[in-house]
């Protein structure tokens, strides 16, 4: 995979094009698909690390306007080029997103504050449909079946027979309560604590950063990537922004299906990923993530869920 490195002269050039001086461009922590580079004190620059990452970058500069046409707390796109045309490599520029990831943040208290206001995000961001949005390129993602999934892993050693039938059992359960063909939304596609820029003194939801797992799928998909501990009050400001009533257990279920199918996912890649700041990189983080969740007495109605 070709490898893009930006070197002095290239993010010179690049900053020089905003009217910002080399000597105002920082470094700062890359992700695992960008290069990334503070411009001045409101500008972002992203350059793709390979060229295998360059589609994600493309495909945020499609979402991340239409983001904010839907009124979704996310950084402008600024600049965007892909041809190599200007200089040697491909990048975009944002403007700077204040604030500190939510995975920094604390109390316990706070963080349901924000996670409230990230759910009424998602309501806004999932107005967005290939009907109301059909002029983005993007790909649509299913859901992987879980029985088959629990069948797979029975079969290799991974869970034994009684474990099999006590979770085919669950999802049967769950299953009852889930819609049988939920139509797309947008989804952003990596809701995690890393990806939540808030300002902790105001308990404030600043942006919504990385779009280049967005897709068409499940709304339900936007909250398995937050701890099941956050996800009450999540649904509680989504609920808020929709207009949504508590509809019986439905949405608890959706979400807890996609958790309990990623958590099972992950046994077989059992290699610990100590570099990640994600909570779900340790192998066994999801499933402690369910324990955690279901031993502290869970608000309704998700003890009956289990």
């Amino acid at each position: 995979m070709e490898d893009f490195e930006a070197n002095d002269e290239t993010l010179a050039a690049i900053a020089g094009r905003h009217g910002v001086t080399a000597g105002r461009v920082r470094p700062l922590p890359p992700g695992v698909a960008n290069h990334v580079f503070l411009l001045g004190d409101d500008l972002v620059l992203r350059i793709p690390r390979a060229k295998g990452f360059l589609p994600d970058l493309v495909k945020e500069a499609a979402v991340i306007p239409a983001a904010l046409r839907a009124g979704v707390r996310t950084p402008e796109v600024v600049a965007f080029d892909d041809t190599c045309s200007a200089v040697d490599v491909p990048y975009m520029v944002l403007t700077r997103a204040r604030g500190q990831d939510l995975a920094r943040l604390g109390p316990p208290a706070t963080t349901d504050d924000v996670l409230r206001q990230v759910g009424r995000e998602l309501a806004r961001l999932h107005r967005l449909s290939p009907a109301t949005a059909p002029e983005l390129p993007l790909a649509e993602h299913g859901a992987a079946d879980p029985w088959a999934l629990t069948g797979r892993l029975l079969a290799a050693g991974w869970i034994d027979a009684e474990a099999a039938r006590w979770l085919t059992g669950w999802f049967d359960r769950l299953s009852a309560h889930l819609p049988a063909n939920p139509a797309p939304v947008l989804v952003h596609g990596d809701i995690a604590p890393q990806n939540l820029l808030v300002s902790p003194e105001a308990a404030r939801l600043d942006a919504i950063v990385d779009w280049g797992d967005a897709a068409w799928a499940d709304p339900a998909t936007d909250f398995a990537k937050i701890p099941l501990t956050g996800v009450p009050a999540m649904l509680d400001g989504y609920r808020r922004e929709s207009g949504e009533g508590p509809a019986a257990q439905a949405w608890e279920a959706r979400v807890l299906w996609f958790h309990l199918t990623w958590a099972l996912g992950r046994l077989p890649d059992p290699v610990p990923r100590p570099a990640e700041r994600h909570w779900t990189a340790p192998p066994a983080g999801r499933l402690l993530g369910l324990l955690r969740f279901f031993a502290s007495a869970p608000p309704a109605p998700w003890a009956d869920l289990a």
